[in-house]
């Protein structure tokens, strides 16, 4: 399959808040109820948090026929100067394609990092198998809370160079 990965642009907002509630909706039925879900990516997928985003961090999508299909989104935490992967999601049957790995390497590879960070919910496996395929390593694991619902949550890191991508 040919994809193109680019960087985000306004005119893909649309696309970029239904691949995150498709795939959400995928990843965490039976882990993160319904509503929650609702209520999360209303907030954080609002037309003016990606605005933001789009703005203030670096943000990428893949596009396959001239359609978008699954986005990436890194940013540097100022005081640290830490790269953070805030969020990488894909149309469920885009998923297995090498879209994911390729967001990984261009955004490693744009941003000139050597450690790229994230979290993921212990129950998303799709995302757990993922990561580990790609050689990032648990350094910490702890109870997040989502709109009063618990979380188990993995921190993971990739150091480049080690045994990455």
């Amino acid at each position: 399959m040919d994809y193109l990965i680019r960087k985000m642009k306004k005119r893909d907002m649309k696309q970029v808040q239904d691949i995150a509630k498709t795939s959400w909706n995928a990843t965490y039925e039976g882990i993160i109820p319904l509503e929650i879900q609702e209520r999360f990516l209303k907030a954080v997928y609002s037309k003016q948090n990606l605005k933001w985003r789009l703005k203030n961090t670096t943000f990428f999508v893949a596009e396959v026929n001239q359609g978008i299909v699954g986005f990436a989104n890194f940013f540097r935490v100022p005081e640290s100067g830490r790269v953070e992967l805030g969020a990488i999601y894909i149309y469920p049957e885009y998923q297995g394609a090498g879209i994911g790995t390729a967001f990984l390497k261009v955004g490693m590879e744009k941003l000139g990092i050597r450690e790229l960070h994230l979290n993921v919910e212990k129950n998303n496996q799709i995302g757990m198998t993922f990561y580990r395929a790609k050689g990032f390593e648990s350094v910490a694991e702890y109870d997040d809370y989502l709109d009063g619902h618990t979380l188990k949550t993995v921190r993971m890191v990739l150091r480049v160079g080690e045994k990455g991508i």
